[in-house]
C-alpha cells in the first residue's frame, strides 16, 4: 500500500499553494507554544517545490518560530496554572520537569539546544518563563538555535534538490511506515 507516497505528492502540492509562506509562518508560531506538530513537515517539501527560496522559508521559519516562543515564554510566566493541567493531560509534565532541572544546570544553553533538536521546543519555552529566564539572552538562543535548525534542513533540501526528492519519492513508503512502527515501539515502551 503507497499511502506515504500519496501524501508525499499532496504535500509537494500543498507546498506550491499561493497562501502555503501564511501555513507554514502559522504552524512555526503554533509549534513553539503549544501546538505538537514541528515546522519540518512543511518546511521541507516547500523547498524541495521551490529551492529558490529555501533561504527566505527558513528565515520565515525562524522569525515565526521565535516568535510562538515568545508566546510560550509568556504563557509560562503569566498563565501556567492555566496550562499546568494540559502539561499532564497531553503527558508533557515530565518533560517540563526535565526542563527545569536541565536550566538549573546548564541556562541559556538548554534553549539553544531544544531549539536546534527535535526536544518539544515548547516545553523549554514555557519553562523559561516560568522560572523567569533573562527575556533577551532566551529570544537570541532561540533565534541561533532555531535558525540553526531550520536553514540546515532547508539548505539540505535546496543541495541535494531532484536528487533528494528522487531518493524521497523512492523511499516514502519505507520511510514512513519506518516512523509508524517506530512511533508504536516508542508509545509502548514509554506507557
Amino acid at each position: 500500500m503507497r499511502i506515504f507516497s500519496k501524501l508525499y505528492d499532496k504535500a509537494l502540492r500543498w507546498a506550491r499553494h499561493r497562501h502555503a509562506p501564511y501555513y507554514l509562518a502559522g504552524l512555526s508560531f503554533a509549534e513553539s507554544s503549544f501546538f505538537p506538530v514541528p515546522p519540518d513537515v512543511m518546511l521541507a517539501p516547500m523547498t524541495l517545490a521551490q529551492p529558490q527560496r529555501a533561504w527566505r522559508l527558513a528565515a520565515l521559519t525562524t522569525a515565526a518560530s521565535v516568535l510562538g516562543g515568545v508566546l510560550g515564554y509568556l504563557i509560562g510566566m503569566f498563565a501556567f496554572e492555566l496550562i499546568e493541567p494540559l502539561l499532564h493531560r497531553y503527558h508533557y509534565w515530565d518533560d517540563y520537569q526535565a526542563a527545569a532541572a536541565w536550566f538549573q544546570e546548564w541556562g541559556i544553553w538548554v534553549v539553544l539546544l531544544a531549539g536546534f533538536t527535535i526536544i518539544p521546543y515548547k516545553v523549554f519555552t514555557i519553562t523559561a518563563g516560568v522560572i523567569g529566564m533573562s527575556f533577551v539572552p532566551f529570544v537570541l538562543a532561540s533565534f541561533v538555535g532555531r535558525g540553526g535548525r531550520f536553514f540546515l534542513v532547508a539548505g539540505l533540501i535546496a543541495w541535494g534538490g531532484s536528487r533528494m526528492e528522487g531518493m524521497l519519492r523512492r523511499y516514502i513508503d519505507v520511510l514512513g511506515y519506518f516512523v509508524v512502527f517506530a512511533a508504536i515501539v516508542a508509545y509502548l515502551i514509554l506507557r
